[in-house]
């Protein structure tokens, strides 16, 4: 089988411009299959693979949620504990237009605008995590003290 070539996105520029150490994992992309699918095909825990949700609060100021890729987002204890009154996810063209990524595709690293990031705290805690690399179908590993380092995100408990 052909080795595939890892996409070059501004999410790898990123990463290479801050001097982070990380695996790259091109697989097989599918529609709405989401983080089951890259955890599937890369034979790891869905747990560990983390996915990036644009959102926005009623203002409609965007903001990145990282996640576990095997728990949902509490958008009320996301909004109580950000301190707005609401938080909903983004439409697709909406996320597109904020992230410069295509969903499923987006990557929190070399956003087209500049958001604040928010991570489950517990990610924190991981060993490694694979997470979108700014393409459908790949996937970076990197250790979260480099997710901190590099994002600067704020720690918070809002999976369910």
């Amino acid at each position: 089988m052909a080795k595939v070539k890892s996409p070059v996105t501004a999410a790898i520029r990123v990463l290479r411009q801050a001097g982070v150490t990380f695996g790259e994992h091109p697989y097989q992309y599918e529609e709405k299959g989401g983080t089951a699918v890259s955890a599937r095909e890369l034979g790891v825990d869905e747990h560990s693979v983390i996915k990036t949700l644009i959102m926005e609060d009623e203002t409609r100021a965007p903001l990145v949620v990282l996640m576990h890729g095997d728990l949902q987002v509490s958008t009320k204890e996301l909004a109580r504990a950000i301190g707005v009154k609401s938080v909903t996810p983004c439409t697709p063209d909406t996320a597109n237009r904020h992230s410069g990524y295509m969903v499923g595709g987006t990557s929190p690293f070399g956003t087209r605008k500049q958001m604040p990031v928010y991570i489950e705290e517990s990610i924190l805690e991981l060993p490694l995590v694979y997470i979108n690399g700014g393409s459908r179908g790949f996937l970076v590993s990197l250790p979260p003290s480099e997710l901190q380092r590099v994002l600067k995100p704020i720690p918070v408990k809002v999976g369910i």
